[in-house]
This record gives C-alpha cells, structure tokens and sequence, in this order.
C-alpha cells in the first residue's frame, strides 16, 4: 500500500561511493572483472576493487548514466558505485529508481560532472523490502517483454537495411558483360578543396557571402547538401575550391568516401574531394548508387592512403573502376533502386517509430511502479505492447 511508503533523501537509503584510477597496463579485453566506467564496461582487469554487486553512477563524462553490475569488479575514478543495507532496500529497486531520476540533469562544469550531495537531497519514496521486491518482479517481467519488443524492432531496421544495400551492391557486383568499363579518373573531374587560413578572417554573416560548405552541412543518411551554417566573404574563393549545384563531395578523411550531392554553390575545405563534369557517361542518380555501394567502398578503403588515419586523395580516388551502361538504362537501374531506397526507409521510419512508442512505454511503466500505481495486471503492458505494434 502506497500509505506504507516512507518519504526520504536519496542520500538516507544509499552512499556513492568513488571509483579508483585503473593503470593502462592492467586493463585487458580477456580479464576476469569489468571494469566500469561512465556509460558502461570500458574493458576487463585480473583484479577487482568491489567485491559485491553493485550499481555505478557515471561522475563525469556520461554523468548520471547507471549500470547494474552482478558481482565483482572494478569502477574507475570517473563513476560512483553504490553502497546500501540489504536488509533496508532492494539492490535492483534502487538500480530502477536512479534510472527513474534525471541524474543527467545535475551536471555541471566545463567537463560536466555530478557532485554526490546533490544526489543524495533528491527526495524519494521507498516502500518496506517486501514490497520493493514486488515492484522489481512486476518491473523485470514488463521489461522483458518490452527488450525484447525492442530486440525485434531493431533486427527488422536492420534488416530493412541490409536488404536494400545487398540489391543495390549486386548491380554492381553483378554488371552485364556489356556494359562499359572505365575509372573514376577517365570520366570525371576530381579536385581536393582549400582552406583559406585563418579561416576566422574570411567568416562572414552577411546574407551576400559564398556558402562554407563543411563535414557538419552534411547530414548522415541524406542525399544531398542543401544549406550551411557559415558563410566566408568573396575573397575566400581564391583560396578555396568554388563547387556548383549537381557535383559531388566526398570526405578524404575519417569515415571517408559518403557521398553527397550539391544543391547549392559555395566553397570547400581540403577535407572534401569534389566530383564534377561525369554528366557525358554517367547520370547523377548512378554515380550515386555507386558510390553508396559495398563495391564503391571496398574499392575505397583499399586505395586510402596511411597507416593511422586513413586518407583519400585526388590520385586514389581516380584509380576506382566502375562498369556501367547506357545512360537509358542506368535510368531504368536508378528508378528501381530508388524504389527499394524509398520501401526501405518507409519501413525503417515505421520500426523506429515503434521503437520510440515501446522506449516511452518502458519509462512510462518505471513511473507508474515509483507513484504507487502499478498492479501486477500485465494486461496493461499487453494493451500497450499491441498498440505499439510489437
């Protein structure tokens, strides 16, 4: 009965604890213990420093994340773990009442970090152990079913994905004996950007200035770039590269190679290769495909130059081959292709939008189990777990 719950401090039913620094040397991918830090386990140690389980609060860095942890192991200096009476509180109850709270929240400083007094005057309800125990057997049972809703809605994004990238890389992989064949270098133009410097010095917010095309302008999973958020003045031109409306980008560095189409004019730093003038033997929509395909990649990631951080580079990008037909029927290829696209991301945009509806869900329950108002009726979890289309 709700009457029965006893109102406190966060800080009267539990203590964090700090971590301890770990040295280099002991952390293994194959110890015995994980080790934790902020946002989970960071890797593993032969050695622990807490022998029982436990739950660690993330101090700085993921600052207020929680992980539960089933027995010996060892919290570094960036988290808390948490110590409590067992014969007062419910180890899990507790590990459902700090994922209820906004830990997040309490964050401060230049590198946000959580101050455990301010943790511990959060005011709480707790019930006796008995009823902890009840609420912790209702909470594991809704949330198995709900994890496992959303295992099942991430497999399908996934394999809503998979499958159209395998039809588009079979076009390629599989190209008609009849086809052309040729490289990148032959039938485009490939030019790396430029970087005026001090880059501060040519910035401008006047509504006249040259599109500052940069990596951030490029969102994942579009197709086009269509607009920036800085402007340099004119000067900046001449050393820069100018690009124009239907030539496409490519990144040199890091995760290189996503393609992206231009919409707009303006000018590139040396982070970007530009692609222009295929227009004579490709159509844009092809040399889209192509370069979005495992074919285009595998190709990519072999030409990148270094040895830490892998680069492209105007000669490497010149040397990929590609195979392809008339432009009447790359048309033909792109139609279907951008038919499969559209199916695919319908069914993803779906799936996650399941995903959202049986996250709220999951929270929504966890709320309802801290204000006294849930029952061990699962019927409510069913109705919403249907609703959700799970």
């Amino acid at each position: 009965m709700r009457s029965q719950w006893q109102e406190t401090k966060l800080g009267d039913i539990l203590s964090l604890q700090y971590g301890k620094p770990l040295p280099k040397k002991d952390r293994m991918v194959d110890g015995l213990y994980p080790v934790y830090g902020a946002n989970g386990v960071k890797c593993y140690a032969n050695r622990f420093y807490y022998d029982q389980p436990s739950i660690v609060v993330g101090r700085k860095g993921s600052a207020g994340e929680v992980n539960l942890t089933d027995g010996k192991f060892w919290p570094l200096d960036v988290t808390y773990f948490v110590k409590h009476d067992e014969r007062q509180h419910d180890l899990k109850f507790l590990f459902y009442l700090l994922s209820l709270l906004d830990l997040p929240s309490l964050a401060k400083g230049v590198k946000p970090g959580i101050n455990r007094n301010e943790v511990y005057g959060i005011d709480v309800s707790s019930p006796p152990l008995p009823e902890q125990k009840r609420i912790v057997e209702i909470l594991d049972e809704a949330f198995e079913a709900i994890d496992k809703a959303i295992a099942n809605t991430e497999r399908n994004i996934s394999n809503a994905e998979e499958l159209f990238e395998s039809k588009r890389d079979s076009v390629f992989t599989k190209a008609d004996s009849r086809w052309k064949s040729s490289t990148l270098g032959d039938i485009c133009r490939i030019q790396r950007g430029g970087s005026p410097r001090p880059i501060k010095q040519y910035l401008t917010e006047r509504e006249d200035g040259i599109n500052w095309i940069k990596i951030a302008d490029a969102s994942a999973g579009h197709k086009y770039i269509t607009n920036t958020r800085q402007k340099i003045i004119s000067e900046g031109i001449q050393r820069s590269r100018l690009v124009h409306p239907g030539e496409f980008l490519l990144s040199n560095s890091m995760s290189f190679g996503r393609p992206y189409i231009l919409r707009i004019e303006g000018c590139i730093h040396d982070g970007w290769l530009v692609l222009g003038d295929f227009q004579n033997e490709l159509t844009e929509d092809y040399l889209y495909h192509f370069l979005s395909s495992g074919e285009a990649k595998l190709q990519l990631e072999r030409l990148a130059v270094g040895s830490t951080v892998r680069n492209l580079n105007t000669k490497s990008v010149s040397k990929v081959s590609i195979r392809y037909p008339e432009m009447k029927e790359q048309s033909v290829i792109c139609a279907h292709l951008d038919s499969l696209d559209a199916r695919s991301r319908d069914l993803v945009a779906k799936a996650t939008a399941k995903k959202l509806l049986l996250d709220v869900l999951k929270q929504s329950i966890l709320q309802k189990a801290f204000t006294g108002e849930l029952t061990k009726d699962y019927r409510e979890v069913e109705n919403a777990l249907t609703e959700a289309g799970a």
